[in-house]
């Protein structure tokens, strides 16, 4: 039995890279103190893309790729270790973050698929980016997202467990 769940466990997520890498992609990585790693795969659009105040953003018309070897809390809720997607909700003020469960590629945004969502901490830059930039900092138990996309940088926090 242990080696079933063995061969789940490591197939499970070698599919969803291979899926994740037959598209071009960026990725931005974090190393977390104790070695685990945090890292997103997403289509580096220019600043020309359109984005919809209010509705989930696909950049170059896939979701981003969130893979995580550690628990994280997001938003007040747990993120388990594995693969998810990550939607950023552009606004006027303050971005969102939702991460949903569902890494099958080619399907609609489901809402109820979400296992976590909050709002961005949300600036806006003097001098818009040329194309989506997406990294991480690090700080102790803390991976921070950054998406810099036209004139707008949001921050989502993401803390290890």
């Amino acid at each position: 039995m242990f080696r079933a769940h063995f061969v789940v466990a490591i197939l499970f997520p070698l599919s969803v890279l291979g899926l994740a890498q037959s598209e071009p992609s960026s990725t931005a990585s974090c190393y977390l103190d104790d070695g685990r790693q945090v890292y997103i795969r997403y289509n580096a659009v220019t600043n020309k893309e359109k984005i919809s105040n209010g509705k989930p953003w696909t950049p170059g018309g896939a979701p981003m790729t969130l893979f995580t070897e550690a628990p994280l809390s997001f938003g007040g809720s747990l993120i388990p270790i594995g693969a998810y997607t990550v939607y950023p909700i552009p606004a006027r003020e303050k971005w969102s973050l939702a991460v949903n469960k569902n890494v099958a590629p080619g399907t609609a945004y489901d809402e109820k698929q979400d296992i976590a969502r909050a709002v961005m901490e949300t600036d806006q830059v003097p001098q818009a980016a040329d194309a989506l930039e997406v990294a991480f900092a690090h700080t102790g138990d803390k991976c921070t997202l950054r998406i810099y996309f036209g004139k707008s940088a949001s921050f989502a926090p993401f803390t290890a467990h």
